[in-house]
Protein backbone atom coordinates (compact mmCIF):
# COMPACT_ATOMS: atom_id res chain seq x y z
CA UNK A 1 0.00 0.00 0.00
CA UNK A 2 1.37 3.39 -0.98
CA UNK A 3 0.13 6.96 -0.67
CA UNK A 4 0.94 9.73 -3.14
CA UNK A 5 0.22 13.34 -2.18
CA UNK A 6 0.72 16.54 -4.16
CA UNK A 7 -1.08 19.49 -2.62
CA UNK A 8 -1.30 23.27 -2.80
CA UNK A 9 -3.69 25.20 -0.62
CA UNK A 10 -3.74 28.73 0.79
CA UNK A 11 -4.95 29.29 4.35
CA UNK A 12 -4.80 32.40 6.55
CA UNK A 13 -1.18 32.68 7.63
CA UNK A 14 0.17 29.71 5.66
CA UNK A 15 0.45 28.57 2.05
CA UNK A 16 0.78 24.81 1.69
CA UNK A 17 2.95 23.43 -1.10
CA UNK A 18 3.51 19.78 -0.23
CA UNK A 19 4.41 16.67 -2.22
CA UNK A 20 5.56 13.27 -0.96
CA UNK A 21 5.30 9.53 -1.52
CA UNK A 22 4.52 7.34 1.48
CA UNK A 23 5.64 3.69 1.20
CA UNK A 24 4.09 0.86 3.25
CA UNK A 25 4.44 1.17 7.03
CA UNK A 26 3.98 4.22 9.22
CA UNK A 27 4.65 7.58 7.58
CA UNK A 28 4.89 10.42 10.11
CA UNK A 29 4.16 14.02 9.21
CA UNK A 30 6.56 15.68 11.64
CA UNK A 31 7.17 19.33 12.41
CA UNK A 32 6.27 22.24 14.68
CA UNK A 33 2.69 23.20 15.51
CA UNK A 34 1.11 25.33 12.80
CA UNK A 35 3.28 23.96 10.00
CA UNK A 36 0.36 22.43 8.09
CA UNK A 37 0.56 18.76 9.08
CA UNK A 38 -3.08 18.37 10.08
CA UNK A 39 -4.26 20.26 6.99
CA UNK A 40 -2.44 17.73 4.82
CA UNK A 41 -4.02 14.80 6.69
CA UNK A 42 -7.47 16.39 6.39
CA UNK A 43 -6.96 16.72 2.63
CA UNK A 44 -6.21 12.98 2.40
CA UNK A 45 -9.31 12.28 4.52
CA UNK A 46 -11.46 14.41 2.20
CA UNK A 47 -12.51 16.86 4.91
CA UNK A 48 -12.01 19.84 2.59
CA UNK A 49 -11.35 20.51 -1.09
CA UNK A 50 -7.78 21.75 -1.73
CA UNK A 51 -7.07 24.52 -4.22
CA UNK A 52 -4.86 22.14 -6.19
CA UNK A 53 -4.21 18.47 -5.40
CA UNK A 54 -3.55 14.97 -6.63
CA UNK A 55 -4.01 12.33 -3.91
CA UNK A 56 -3.93 8.59 -4.59
CA UNK A 57 -3.88 5.47 -2.40
CA UNK A 58 -2.34 2.41 -4.02
CA UNK A 59 -2.96 3.98 -7.42
CA UNK A 60 -6.64 4.76 -6.75
CA UNK A 61 -7.20 8.48 -7.18
CA UNK A 62 -9.07 10.10 -4.27
CA UNK A 63 -8.73 13.67 -5.47
CA UNK A 64 -7.44 15.29 -8.66
CA UNK A 65 -8.33 18.93 -9.18
CA UNK A 66 -7.12 18.85 -12.79
CA UNK A 67 -9.68 16.24 -13.81
CA UNK A 68 -12.36 17.19 -11.28
CA UNK A 69 -12.06 13.84 -9.48
CA UNK A 70 -13.37 14.00 -5.92
CA UNK A 71 -14.17 10.95 -3.83
CA UNK A 72 -16.29 11.85 -0.78
CA UNK A 73 -14.87 10.88 2.64
CA UNK A 74 -17.21 7.93 3.24
CA UNK A 75 -16.08 6.29 -0.02
CA UNK A 76 -12.32 6.62 0.58
CA UNK A 77 -12.09 3.63 2.96
CA UNK A 78 -9.84 5.46 5.39
CA UNK A 79 -9.80 5.07 9.16
CA UNK A 80 -9.42 8.43 10.91
CA UNK A 81 -8.41 8.95 14.56
CA UNK A 82 -8.43 12.50 15.93
CA UNK A 83 -6.72 14.07 18.96
CA UNK A 84 -9.79 13.27 21.04
CA UNK A 85 -11.65 10.03 20.40
CA UNK A 86 -14.87 11.69 19.20
CA UNK A 87 -16.89 8.65 20.22
CA UNK A 88 -20.67 8.72 20.00
CA UNK A 89 -21.82 9.29 23.60
CA UNK A 90 -25.18 7.52 23.13
CA UNK A 91 -23.57 4.29 21.92
CA UNK A 92 -21.79 1.64 23.94
CA UNK A 93 -18.16 0.82 23.23
CA UNK A 94 -19.32 -2.11 21.12
CA UNK A 95 -21.70 0.15 19.23
CA UNK A 96 -18.91 2.63 18.56
CA UNK A 97 -16.58 -0.13 17.37
CA UNK A 98 -19.03 -1.41 14.76
CA UNK A 99 -20.38 1.98 13.66
CA UNK A 100 -18.28 2.29 10.51
CA UNK A 101 -19.40 -1.08 9.19
CA UNK A 102 -23.05 -0.36 9.94
CA UNK A 103 -22.86 2.89 7.97
CA UNK A 104 -21.66 0.86 4.98
CA UNK A 105 -24.31 -1.78 5.73
CA UNK A 106 -21.70 -4.45 6.31
CA UNK A 107 -21.73 -7.05 9.06
CA UNK A 108 -18.83 -7.34 11.51
CA UNK A 109 -16.65 -10.40 11.16
CA UNK A 110 -16.72 -12.04 14.64
CA UNK A 111 -13.16 -13.30 14.28
CA UNK A 112 -11.85 -9.91 13.17
CA UNK A 113 -13.82 -8.15 15.92
CA UNK A 114 -12.40 -10.47 18.59
CA UNK A 115 -8.86 -10.02 17.26
CA UNK A 116 -8.99 -6.21 17.32
CA UNK A 117 -10.66 -6.15 20.75
CA UNK A 118 -7.98 -8.46 22.15
CA UNK A 119 -5.13 -6.54 20.49
CA UNK A 120 -6.33 -3.25 22.04
CA UNK A 121 -7.24 -4.79 25.42
CA UNK A 122 -10.80 -3.42 25.45
CA UNK A 123 -12.81 -6.61 25.96
CA UNK A 124 -13.94 -5.54 29.45
CA UNK A 125 -15.19 -2.19 28.14
CA UNK A 126 -17.68 -3.34 25.49
CA UNK A 127 -20.84 -2.57 27.48
CA UNK A 128 -19.69 0.83 28.79
CA UNK A 129 -20.56 4.25 27.43
CA UNK A 130 -17.76 6.69 26.51
CA UNK A 131 -18.44 8.86 29.57
CA UNK A 132 -17.30 5.97 31.78
CA UNK A 133 -13.93 5.59 30.03
CA UNK A 134 -10.55 7.13 30.76
CA UNK A 135 -8.82 9.22 28.10
CA UNK A 136 -6.55 6.33 27.16
CA UNK A 137 -9.47 3.92 26.94
CA UNK A 138 -11.39 6.30 24.68
CA UNK A 139 -8.45 6.56 22.32
CA UNK A 140 -8.07 2.78 22.20
CA UNK A 141 -11.75 2.47 21.30
CA UNK A 142 -11.38 5.17 18.63
CA UNK A 143 -8.42 3.28 17.16
CA UNK A 144 -10.43 0.05 17.23
CA UNK A 145 -13.37 1.71 15.49
CA UNK A 146 -11.07 2.92 12.72
CA UNK A 147 -9.47 -0.53 12.32
CA UNK A 148 -12.78 -2.39 12.24
CA UNK A 149 -14.02 -0.18 9.42
CA UNK A 150 -11.59 -2.21 7.27
CA UNK A 151 -9.58 0.78 6.06
CA UNK A 152 -6.88 0.60 3.44
CA UNK A 153 -5.07 3.41 5.26
CA UNK A 154 -5.20 4.75 8.84
CA UNK A 155 -4.98 8.52 9.42
CA UNK A 156 -4.00 9.54 12.96
CA UNK A 157 -3.97 13.24 13.85
CA UNK A 158 -1.83 13.62 17.01
CA UNK A 159 -3.84 10.88 18.75
CA UNK A 160 -1.81 11.23 21.98
CA UNK A 161 -1.70 15.03 22.21
CA UNK A 162 -4.61 15.30 24.65
CA UNK A 163 -3.29 12.57 26.97
CA UNK A 164 -0.99 12.79 29.98
CA UNK A 165 2.34 10.97 30.07
CA UNK A 166 0.91 7.84 31.70
CA UNK A 167 -1.86 7.50 29.10
CA UNK A 168 0.62 8.05 26.25
CA UNK A 169 2.77 5.24 27.65
CA UNK A 170 -0.38 3.09 27.74
CA UNK A 171 -1.34 3.74 24.10
CA UNK A 172 2.03 3.56 22.31
CA UNK A 173 2.44 -0.25 22.59
CA UNK A 174 -0.98 -0.72 20.96
CA UNK A 175 0.05 1.49 18.03
CA UNK A 176 3.21 -0.60 17.68
CA UNK A 177 1.04 -3.73 17.55
CA UNK A 178 -1.07 -2.22 14.78
CA UNK A 179 2.07 -1.34 12.81
CA UNK A 180 3.65 -4.77 13.22
CA UNK A 181 0.66 -7.14 13.40
CA UNK A 182 -2.39 -5.56 11.79
CA UNK A 183 -0.63 -4.74 8.53
CA UNK A 184 -2.58 -1.52 8.00
CA UNK A 185 -0.41 1.42 6.82
CA UNK A 186 -0.65 4.67 8.76
CA UNK A 187 -0.24 8.38 8.13
CA UNK A 188 0.63 9.75 11.57
CA UNK A 189 0.73 13.45 12.49
CA UNK A 190 2.92 14.46 15.43
CA UNK A 191 5.38 17.05 16.69
CA UNK A 192 6.81 14.64 19.29
CA UNK A 193 10.19 13.14 18.38
CA UNK A 194 9.69 10.32 20.90
CA UNK A 195 6.42 9.19 19.29
CA UNK A 196 7.81 9.42 15.78
CA UNK A 197 11.03 7.59 16.74
CA UNK A 198 9.03 4.70 18.19
CA UNK A 199 6.46 4.34 15.44
CA UNK A 200 7.56 5.72 12.09
CA UNK A 201 9.24 3.88 9.25
CA UNK A 202 9.26 7.01 7.08
CA UNK A 203 9.32 10.65 8.21
CA UNK A 204 8.12 13.65 6.20
CA UNK A 205 9.28 16.88 7.87
CA UNK A 206 6.98 19.86 7.22
CA UNK A 207 7.90 23.42 8.15
CA UNK A 208 5.84 26.50 7.24
CA UNK A 209 3.79 24.53 4.75
CA UNK A 210 6.76 23.01 2.89
CA UNK A 211 8.37 19.57 2.92
CA UNK A 212 11.99 20.07 4.00
CA UNK A 213 13.09 16.43 4.36
CA UNK A 214 11.78 12.92 3.67
CA UNK A 215 13.40 9.60 4.48
CA UNK A 216 13.78 6.69 6.92
CA UNK A 217 13.05 7.62 10.54
CA UNK A 218 16.59 7.07 11.84
CA UNK A 219 18.17 9.17 9.09
CA UNK A 220 15.73 12.07 9.38
CA UNK A 221 15.46 12.29 13.17
CA UNK A 222 19.22 11.93 13.47
CA UNK A 223 19.86 14.97 11.29
CA UNK A 224 20.68 17.89 13.65
CA UNK A 225 20.41 20.38 10.80
CA UNK A 226 16.61 20.01 10.93
CA UNK A 227 16.22 21.14 14.54
CA UNK A 228 16.36 24.70 15.88
CA UNK A 229 19.11 25.62 18.31
CA UNK A 230 18.52 24.18 21.75
CA UNK A 231 15.69 21.88 20.60
CA UNK A 232 15.65 18.99 23.07
CA UNK A 233 14.10 16.68 20.46
CA UNK A 234 17.39 16.23 18.61
CA UNK A 235 18.56 12.66 18.97
CA UNK A 236 19.53 9.40 17.29
CA UNK A 237 17.73 6.07 16.99
CA UNK A 238 19.51 2.80 17.77
CA UNK A 239 18.06 -0.58 16.80
CA UNK A 240 18.82 -3.40 19.19
CA UNK A 241 17.77 -6.79 20.53
CA UNK A 242 16.96 -7.56 24.17
CA UNK A 243 19.56 -9.97 25.56
CA UNK A 244 18.69 -10.44 29.23
CA UNK A 245 17.01 -8.98 32.29
CA UNK A 246 19.14 -8.66 35.42
CA UNK A 247 18.07 -8.98 39.05
CA UNK A 248 18.85 -5.33 39.78
CA UNK A 249 16.11 -4.19 37.38
CA UNK A 250 18.35 -3.42 34.40
CA UNK A 251 17.86 -4.82 30.90
CA UNK A 252 20.81 -5.68 28.67
CA UNK A 253 20.46 -5.04 24.94
CA UNK A 254 22.68 -5.71 21.95
CA UNK A 255 23.02 -2.78 19.54
CA UNK A 256 25.26 -3.65 16.62
CA UNK A 257 27.28 -6.07 18.72
CA UNK A 258 27.63 -3.58 21.59
CA UNK A 259 26.01 -4.34 24.95
CA UNK A 260 24.10 -1.50 26.65
CA UNK A 261 22.03 -1.35 29.83
CA UNK A 262 18.57 0.21 30.11
CA UNK A 263 16.31 0.64 33.11
CA UNK A 264 12.85 -0.88 33.48
CA UNK A 265 12.37 -2.49 30.06
CA UNK A 266 9.51 -4.99 30.25
CA UNK A 267 9.86 -7.23 27.20
CA UNK A 268 11.18 -10.70 26.51
CA UNK A 269 14.67 -11.70 25.44
CA UNK A 270 15.05 -11.70 21.68
CA UNK A 271 12.64 -8.80 21.19
CA UNK A 272 13.73 -6.15 18.71
CA UNK A 273 13.61 -2.61 20.10
CA UNK A 274 14.19 0.96 18.99
CA UNK A 275 15.99 3.21 21.45
CA UNK A 276 16.02 6.98 21.02
CA UNK A 277 19.09 8.64 22.55
CA UNK A 278 18.58 12.38 23.04
CA UNK A 279 21.63 14.48 22.13
CA UNK A 280 21.54 16.40 25.41
CA UNK A 281 21.92 13.08 27.33
CA UNK A 282 25.27 12.21 25.74
CA UNK A 283 28.62 13.26 27.27
CA UNK A 284 31.90 13.06 25.33
CA UNK A 285 35.36 12.16 26.59
CA UNK A 286 38.66 11.86 24.71
CA UNK A 287 39.75 8.97 26.92
CA UNK A 288 37.76 5.98 28.14
CA UNK A 289 36.10 7.25 31.34
CA UNK A 290 36.82 5.62 34.67
CA UNK A 291 35.18 6.03 38.05
CA UNK A 292 31.82 7.21 36.65
CA UNK A 293 28.35 6.15 37.73
CA UNK A 294 27.23 5.99 34.08
CA UNK A 295 27.10 2.37 32.87
CA UNK A 296 27.14 2.83 29.10
CA UNK A 297 30.31 3.95 27.33
CA UNK A 298 30.77 3.69 23.57
CA UNK A 299 33.92 4.32 21.53
CA UNK A 300 33.24 6.57 18.59
CA UNK A 301 34.59 8.82 15.89
CA UNK A 302 33.40 12.35 15.13
CA UNK A 303 31.85 12.55 11.66
CA UNK A 304 30.55 16.15 11.69
CA UNK A 305 30.08 19.26 13.82
CA UNK A 306 26.89 21.32 13.58
CA UNK A 307 27.25 24.72 15.31
CA UNK A 308 24.01 26.22 16.60
CA UNK A 309 22.97 29.84 16.91
CA UNK A 310 23.72 29.93 20.65
CA UNK A 311 26.58 28.40 22.60
CA UNK A 312 25.85 24.85 21.53
CA UNK A 313 27.28 22.46 18.95
CA UNK A 314 25.73 19.13 17.94
CA UNK A 315 28.45 16.54 17.38
CA UNK A 316 27.65 13.62 15.06
CA UNK A 317 29.39 10.36 15.96
CA UNK A 318 29.86 6.97 14.38
CA UNK A 319 29.86 4.22 17.04
CA UNK A 320 29.69 0.40 16.95
CA UNK A 321 26.06 0.66 18.12
CA UNK A 322 25.14 3.08 15.33
CA UNK A 323 25.19 6.84 14.72
CA UNK A 324 24.85 9.04 17.82
CA UNK A 325 24.46 12.76 18.45
CA UNK A 326 25.82 14.77 21.38
CA UNK A 327 24.97 18.37 22.20
CA UNK A 328 27.83 20.12 23.96
CA UNK A 329 29.11 23.70 24.18
CA UNK A 330 31.47 25.39 21.73
CA UNK A 331 33.90 25.76 24.61
CA UNK A 332 33.91 21.99 25.12
CA UNK A 333 34.52 21.42 21.41
CA UNK A 334 37.52 23.75 21.53
CA UNK A 335 38.85 22.32 24.80
CA UNK A 336 38.66 18.74 23.49
CA UNK A 337 39.91 19.70 20.05
CA UNK A 338 37.03 17.91 18.36
CA UNK A 339 36.99 17.74 14.56
CA UNK A 340 35.82 15.22 11.96
CA UNK A 341 37.89 12.09 12.47
CA UNK A 342 38.58 12.68 16.19
CA UNK A 343 38.29 9.51 18.28
CA UNK A 344 36.40 9.84 21.55
CA UNK A 345 34.01 8.04 23.90
CA UNK A 346 30.26 8.67 24.29
CA UNK A 347 28.86 8.30 27.80
CA UNK A 348 25.15 7.48 28.21
CA UNK A 349 23.38 7.57 31.57
CA UNK A 350 21.16 4.50 31.87
CA UNK A 351 18.36 6.34 33.70
CA UNK A 352 18.41 9.22 31.21
CA UNK A 353 16.78 7.02 28.56
CA UNK A 354 13.07 7.48 29.28
CA UNK A 355 10.56 4.61 28.87
CA UNK A 356 8.72 6.56 26.17
CA UNK A 357 11.95 6.58 24.13
CA UNK A 358 12.07 2.77 23.97
CA UNK A 359 9.76 0.98 21.56
CA UNK A 360 9.32 -2.53 20.27
CA UNK A 361 9.87 -3.49 16.64
CA UNK A 362 12.01 -2.00 13.92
Amino acid sequence: MSLSVSLRHVLPGIALDVAFEAPPGVTALFGPSGSGKTTVLNAVAGLYRPDMAHIAVNGDVLCDTRTGTWLPPHRRRLGVVFQEGRLFPHLSVEGNLTYGLRVRRESPDPTEFARVVAMLGIGALLARRPAALSGGERQRVAIGRALLARPRLMLLDEPLAALDAARKTEILPYLEKIRDAAGVPMLYVSHSASEVARLATTVVVIEAGKVVRTGPAAAVLGDPALAPAGDRQVGAILTAVVVAHHEDGLTEIDAGGTRLLLAGLDTGAGTQVRVRIAAHDVILSLEEPRGLSALNTLPGRVTALHPEAGAGVVVALDTPAGPLLARITRRSVDRLGLAPGTSCHAVLKTVAIAPEDIGQGV
